[in-house]
């Protein structure tokens, strides 16, 4: 079986409830994925950084920052999935990286990591800072609609979910 293959399992026994076949499965690959994610080739790096999420490893938060730093964008895209993924329950993780993410949505020059990055951010705790960078994005002309449209979508939803002030 191979790590794309164990983290599809991972994902469908995470959806089914299914804890403790999951975690027997993450001892299994827990090595591998470390293994993937130091790869020289992106690809396995890639697969890696997905695999996190799909594991729902949060213990490898760390591994997955480093995702987000990676010179391939397919890399930081699949560190962003993870992390969006990771951060629907609870806002902790995207809040531990948000400057980085705020770096990302700004600045990437990949528009589907920029995308990724401003999608995450929506998990995280409505702060005023990523609310203004938020609108200033949706706002921007010179940026992709697709992108504009999505900063938009996500402020609005963080100004919803921070309340009336």
């Amino acid at each position: 079986m191979t790590l794309a293959e164990a983290a599809a399992q991972a994902d469908s026994l995470a959806e089914a409830g299914s804890e403790q076949q999951l975690s027997k499965l993450r001892a299994e690959w827990s090595d591998e994925i470390e293994a993937a994610a130091r790869n020289a080739d992106y690809r396995e790096r890639a697969v890696a950084y997905r695999a996190i999420g799909q594991f729902r490893f949060r213990q490898k938060t760390e591994l997955l920052r480093r995702g987000l730093e990676d010179e391939s964008p397919g890399c930081r895209g699949s560190a962003l999935i993870s992390l969006e993924r990771l951060s629907r329950e609870s806002p902790g993780v995207v809040n531990s990286v948000r400057s980085l993410l705020h770096e990302m949505a700004n600045a990437d020059p990949n528009q589907a990591v920029r995308r990724l990055a401003i999608v995450c951010l929506r998990n995280g705790s409505p702060q005023r800072e990523t609310i203004v960078l938020l609108e200033g994005l949706s706002e921007d002309d010179r940026l992709d609609r697709d992108l504009r449209e999505v900063a938009a979508k996500v402020a609005a939803a963080l100004r919803k979910k921070a309340g009336p002030r």
